[in-house]
C-alpha cells in the first residue's frame, strides 16, 4: 500500500467505492439485461450501442423500446464501466483484482 506521500507525488486520484451507488448488484443486473435485451429486439447490436452510451451519455443510443432508456437513468454510468471492469479482472485467469469491494 502507497503512503500519503507517495499518491501525492504521483498525482494519482483514489476513488474508493464500496458498492454500485444506490442499486443493489441484483438490480443491477436485472437492469443491464434488460437493456441488453431490448435492444436485442430491435435489431441493434447491444454491446456496441451500450458502449456508445457508456462513453458519451448521449441517452438515444439506447432504445426506448421495453423503457429501456428510463432504465439507463437508475444507473451512473461511471460505476457501469467500474463493474464491467471488476467483472472481467474476475474472470480473466491471467489478471487478478487484489481488492474486490462487492462482498
Amino acid at each position: 500500500m502507497m503512503s500519503r506521500e507517495e499518491r501525492i507525488h504521483d498525482d494519482t486520484r483514489i476513488i474508493e467505492t464500496e458498492k454500485i451507488g444506490q442499486t443493489s448488484r441484483q438490480e443491477f443486473l436485472e437492469i443491464m439485461q434488460t437493456i441488453y435485451a431490448a435492444l436485442k429486439e430491435k435489431g441493434y447490436d447491444p454491446v456496441q450501442q451500450i458502449s456508445y452510451y457508456l462513453l458519451t451519455g448521449e441517452p438515444t443510443y439506447i432504445t426506448a423500446h421495453r423503457d429501456a432508456r428510463a432504465l439507463t437513468r437508475r444507473l451512473e454510468r461511471d460505476e457501469v464501466v467500474e463493474e464491467l471492469v471488476r467483472y472481467y479482472l474476475r474472470h480473466k485467469p491471467a489478471i487478478t483484482c487484489e481488492e474486490d469491494h462487492s462482498q
